[in-house]
């Protein structure tokens, strides 16, 4: 087995990425891959920190941003770590390669009052899909949940009793994420109206056919209801993730518990969302007080 098939198993099966990170770390190798053979005529255990600097240029030719070029340089990182552990290379040539600056974005989130239009919403009670469709955006924007968590969510791991949901995030790190009584109510009508279909999988979300929610149909899912109900430049499940965060925290919660809903496994990715807060705080300020 090559080099580039046995890291891809050792990550799925000992690190265990998710099935996208995986895609995506395999994608990363074999562009990386192409580039060596394109333009040196070598394989991926040749190369060099010149030639890897060379690359992270022709990223930056291409118009990837900031944060694409880390993540890539990163997975070549990981890449030739196992490497120099497994004794195929002898250094790791992209460690001490210099990256160009990312540039601080705040996240993109809906407004409350959008929100609540965009939950308000007419929606057809008695068709799975629709009903589906509009659970699908109630449980990103209540939950929290990554795209990849909510397609692969388990039907057991939904607890309307308990008022809580079991979600297996990145690297398979569990955590449970309470419910409100009104989600609760909207999963106890999807789960009547789901009753008598096929569920091939034992997933929460199916299509029609029983099979698992694809990614892509999710994703189109959001994005056109995001689509209509904002003016968003980005339309994706992340907004809604982002969503409620933001809303979270402008409503007072506890960082440290926002950071454990969302997964994170270091404050420094939740205290993003707390530019949010203080940007809200600023409006605020300059539209109420009498001498702002």
């Amino acid at each position: 087995m090559a080099l580039k098939e046995q890291f891809v198993r050792y990550i799925e099966a000992e690190k265990r990425y998710s099935p996208c990170t995986v895609k995506a770390y395999s994608s990363d190798l074999e562009e990386f891959e192409r580039y060596m053979v394109r333009c040196y005529g070598s394989s991926l255990t040749e190369a060099s920190a010149e030639q890897i600097r060379s690359y992270v240029i022709f990223l930056v030719d291409k118009k990837f941003s900031e944060k694409s070029i880390h993540r890539k340089i990163s997975v070549l990182k990981t890449f030739y770590r196992y490497l120099l552990k497994n004794g195929a290379v002898r250094l790791n040539p992209a460690l001490r390669v210099p990256l160009p600056k990312i540039g601080k974005r705040l996240p993109v989130f809906v407004e409350e009052s959008r929100m609540e239009r965009m939950e308000n919403r007419e929606v057809d009670a008695d068709s799975f899909t629709a009903y589906r469709d509009y659970l699908i955006i109630e449980m990103f924007y209540g939950t929290g949940v990554r795209l990849a968590e909510l397609i692969s969510m388990a039907d057991a791991d939904v607890d309307v009793a308990g008022r809580r949901i079991k979600v297996f995030g990145k690297r398979n790190k569990e955590r449970i994420v309470p419910i409100t009584p009104a989600l609760a109510e909207e999963i106890s009508r999807y789960r009547a109206l789901r009753a008598g279909k096929e569920n091939h999988a034992g997933v929460f979300f199916i299509t029609e056919k029983g099979d698992p929610m694809p990614r892509g149909a999710v994703y189109r899912i959001v994005k056109a209801c995001l689509r209509i109900y904002t003016d968003l430049p980005k339309c994706s499940p992340h907004v809604l993730r982002h969503t409620f965060a933001t809303h979270l925290l402008n409503h007072g919660a506890d960082l440290n518990a926002v950071k454990e809903l969302l997964g994170h496994s270091s404050l420094a990715s939740t205290q993003v969302y707390t530019h949010n807060t203080i940007e809200k705080l600023k409006k605020d300020y300059t539209s109420s007080h009498p001498r702002a």
